[in-house]
């Protein structure tokens, strides 16, 4: 955790400037990028709320995603990850939506993704996806690298967005 509190206080402090709020869809990361948001003093001035999206029942059950949505695509892809970003964004009415997906480790994903496969996606007024690929099977390592790449990219949209 203590290495991503650096990028959440920085993202934080820039939320609480813009007056902008944030709501997180997570799925590999665990809760990673919404514990630590909330690290920060006077996160209440911008999180509005999270999930860790983990499996298509809470999916479904949580951010209202049927299976129908997903025609033509799998989850773990850079489509799916926007998907999430918008919905979570769009059923919290927050600013800015922020979402992750892949695969941990310690082997790949049903979808035949490695360990260490994550993409991520940022929804609000600029949106902007991303693959990003660790080459690890470390678990842990690849949650704590999920979590900071998803705070890493919302930084460098927040940095174009228009005020």
């Amino acid at each position: 955790m203590d290495t991503l509190l650096p990028a959440a206080e920085a993202v934080g402090a820039l939320l609480k400037a813009r007056g902008e709020t944030i709501a997180v869809a997570e799925s590999s990361a665990g809760g990673l990028v919404s514990a630590a948001l909330l690290a920060v003093p006077g996160a209440s001035a911008y999180f509005r709320g999270g999930g860790v999206i983990y499996t298509a029942h809470a999916r479904s059950g949580l951010l209202g995603i049927a299976p129908e949505a997903l025609a033509g695509f799998r989850p773990s892809t850079e489509r799916y990850a926007a998907l999430l970003a918008r919905t979570i964004r769009a059923r919290l009415g927050a600013d800015w939506g922020l979402a992750e997906t892949g695969a941990t480790g310690p082997t790949g994903n049903r979808y035949g993704d490695p360990a260490g496969h994550a993409c991520l996606g940022i929804s609000g007024p600029l949106e902007r996806t991303r693959i990003l690929g660790t080459g690890s099977a470390d678990r842990i390592a690849n949650m704590r690298a999920f979590a900071a790449g998803l705070l890493a990219l919302f930084a460098e949209v927040l940095a174009e967005a228009p005020r």
